[in-house]
């Protein structure tokens, strides 16, 4: 069975088709979020704080960390920002943490101070990043998701998209990384725009699961883009993704109708075992009053630590 293993300095997540699907939070990430990014430039780390806090609290089972600004203080780069960034937030919360960044020097710098087993996010197809990604995984033995585009873009057509991965998974064996620690991102497209984008992931994810035999992921609101009630399109999403072979998304936790759908898709998909975590977030929900505003958190979720890159469609990755 395949498992990818991550961990924080004392916590160890394991990312599996017989494991509950894995929520990787999105929200620390100033693409498309303009206060953010000018927080950070600041040296403000305090919407940081606050995204990290409450995405553990709604359930988060990782946490994606990018620190890609457009425009940073002219005395820190991306690599200094991001390694201030890993560092606050592995202060705040024990769950593990994804290193989200285009730059192979903040990579590695955020690799030299992350504690326990992050994930890479992310490599692609392309030759340069292949030469330049592959070996750091490798040397500091940490998993990395893999982007199915290459120098060529983004294929529309889902068969070329499968062959960049089988390349890359290939590429990863030839670096002494197993397959388990390559985890594909098949890219998801905007429903919107592209009628059959649903039917291509869930053909793509049985391939993968079935014939590379590797974990999945992807910017889950990419599907939405475009769309009004973007977030009653991802929770409709959330099952079908995973009953096709998807075991972790970067998403938004603290929404609770999407993270409904994530826990009834464990106890549907047997990973919730007794409906044990179903029964401990909800046995105390009451549904709300006729005219009530929605909750801006998980309805009944723990308080306590529990176990997007940006969109690669057009898409944000998280919204103010």
């Amino acid at each position: 069975m395949t498992r990818t293993i991550v961990a924080s300095a004392t916590r160890e997540i394991i990312i599996g088709f017989d494991q509950p699907f894995c929520v990787i939070g999105e929200r620390i990430n100033p693409t498309g979020r303009k206060k953010l990014a000018a927080e950070m430039i600041e040296g403000n780390f305090d919407t940081v704080i606050k995204d990290a806090l409450e995405q553990v609290a709604a359930g988060a089972t990782m946490l994606d960390v990018n620190a890609g600004v457009t425009s940073v203080n002219p005395n820190e780069t991306e690599p200094g920002l991001l390694v201030r960034t890993m560092e606050i937030v592995q202060g705040l919360v024990d769950v593990p943490l994804s290193i989200d960044s285009s730059v192979t020097a903040a990579i590695e710098a955020a690799l030299k101070v992350a504690k326990g087993r992050p994930l890479v996010n992310s490599v692609t197809g392309e030759e340069e990043k292949l030469e330049a990604i592959l070996p750091l995984c490798k040397k500091y033995d940490v998993p990395v998701v893999a982007i199915s585009n290459d120098e060529t873009g983004i294929s529309m057509d889902p068969d070329v998209r499968f062959a960049v991965a089988k390349k890359i998974v290939e590429r990863a064996m030839d670096y002494g990384i197993k397959p388990h620690d390559v985890v594909v991102d098949p890219l998801v497209m905007p429903i919107g725009a592209l009628g059959d984008a649903g039917r291509q992931v869930f053909a793509l994810l049985h391939r993968l699961r079935n014939e590379l035999k590797v974990n999945t992921t992807c910017g889950l609101s990419n599907i939405s883009f475009g769309l009004p009630h973007r977030h009653g399109i991802n929770a409709g999403f959330i099952p079908m993704v995973i009953g096709a072979g998807m075991t972790s998304a970067i998403m938004n936790p603290c929404r609770p109708q999407e993270m409904e759908a994530v826990r009834a898709a464990n106890v549907l998909n047997g990973t919730d075992p007794n409906c044990g975590n179903w029964i401990m977030t909800y046995r105390d929900h009451k549904p709300a009053e006729p005219g009530a505003a929605p909750s801006t958190t998980a309805p009944g979720a723990s308080s306590g630590r529990r176990g997007g890159r940006a969109a690669r469609a057009g898409a944000g990755a998280a919204t103010e």
